[in-house]
C-alpha cells in the first residue's frame, strides 16, 4: 500500500491551448513563458522551426507545436507566448497559441489516450486527465522534439 500512495503522487502540469486542444506539460520541465517576440529565420530549417531567439544569451531554437501536431488553421496574434523547454542538451522554444493554467493531478487520474484520437497527431501524448469541462491531453515532450526522424 505504501508503494501504491508513492507511486500516486500529485503533479502539475503548466497547461495551454493548441487550436481547441487543451495540452499539458510537466511544470517542472518548463524553464520560462515569454510573450512571442520575432525570432530569426534559419535558411533550410525545416517548416516546423520557426526560428531562433537570443534569450540572454542563450541561442534557442523556437518549434511551432501547433505545426508538429497538424493542427490547421495557424494564427499568429498577440496571445501566442513561447514556453521555454528544458532538455538534457538544450532549451527549446515551443509556440503555442495562449497559455492556461496550472491543472493539479496524480498520477492514478491520468488515462491512456484513445485509439481513434483524429484531431491532433495522438503519438506525441503520453495520456489525457479528464477535467470538469474538458480534456487534457498530456504531452510527451521527448517524441514531440524528435524532429529529425520526422524530417527524415
Amino acid at each position: 500500500m505504501e508503494q501504491t500512495q508513492r507511486n500516486d503522487q500529485p503533479m502539475e502540469y503548466a497547461t495551454f491551448m493548441i487550436g481547441n486542444s487543451l495540452i499539458g506539460v510537466d511544470i517542472h520541465q518548463i524553464r520560462e513563458i515569454n510573450r512571442h517576440t520575432e525570432c530569426t529565420r534559419v535558411m533550410h530549417a525545416p517548416e516546423y522551426v520557426k526560428g531562433v531567439l537570443n534569450l540572454r544569451g542563450e541561442v534557442v531554437t523556437v518549434i511551432d507545436l501547433r505545426k508538429v501536431l497538424g493542427v490547421k488553421n495557424i494564427t499568429n496574434d498577440r496571445s501566442n507566448r513561447t514556453i521555454v523547454i528544458r532538455t538534457e542538451k538544450e532549451s527549446i522554444g515551443l509556440l503555442v497559441d495562449r497559455v492556461a493554467d496550472v491543472v493539479s493531478a496524480k498520477s492514478s487520474e491520468v488515462g491512456s489516450i484513445p485509439s481513434n484520437l483524429t484531431s491532433i497527431d495522438s503519438q506525441f501524448f503520453s495520456g489525457l486527465i479528464k477535467l470538469e469541462k474538458k480534456l487534457l491531453l498530456i504531452l510527451d515532450i521527448d517524441k514531440a522534439l524528435l524532429l529529425d526522424e520526422k524530417a527524415a
